[in-house]
């Protein structure tokens, strides 16, 4: 098996993914987060050979019903992998735990009920500045990280 650094390579450079299609369902809880992730997701997928043709974007409510949008992704778009963007911000109370917990696993079992990668891109964070730190700043933008990981999978399977 191929070590993470050249699985890296091997999805952006040494494999053409193209015709693969990526279903993308956006969370529509903190926009100005989550268009992030979702810029930076698409860049990631270009450079790995994905045209915009052969990506499908839906919306979702929130976080929470991220599984759910998934679930019809990969059911209806015929999605070769979905790629799940959101953003979970702590607050004063356990509504946090209980939603990044049932995303979480839902996603999850998205992705073994239909044996297909379905990638957790949602941020769990406690501050607005800390998620932005992780759309784009000084941490990355991890929905760069979860097209990246989508496309892994992809080669592994090709």
């Amino acid at each position: 098996m191929a070590t993470r650094k050249k699985a890296k390579k091997q999805a952006t450079s040494e494999f053409s993914l193209t015709g693969k299609r990526i279903g993308i369902t956006v969370a529509q809880w903190h926009t100005d987060i989550t268009e992030l992730l979702l810029e930076g997701a698409i860049d990631i997928l270009h450079k790995g050979g994905i045209n915009d043709k052969d990506i499908v974007i839906i919306p979702s409510p929130g976080s929470f019903e991220l599984p759910l949008t998934a679930q019809w992704l990969v059911t209806s778009a015929e999605v070769d992998a979905v790629l799940c963007l959101g953003c979970i911000i702590k607050g004063e109370t356990p509504h946090f735990d209980y939603i990044s917990q049932a995303v979480a696993n839902g996603i999850m079992n998205v992705g073994l009920a239909h044996n297909i990668p379905v990638i957790f891109g949602v941020l769990t964070t406690n501050t607005v500045q800390q998620a932005k730190e992780r759309s784009g700043g000084k941490h990355g933008n991890k929905g760069a990280e979860a097209a990246m990981a989508a496309l892994e999978l992809l080669v592994i399977t090709k």
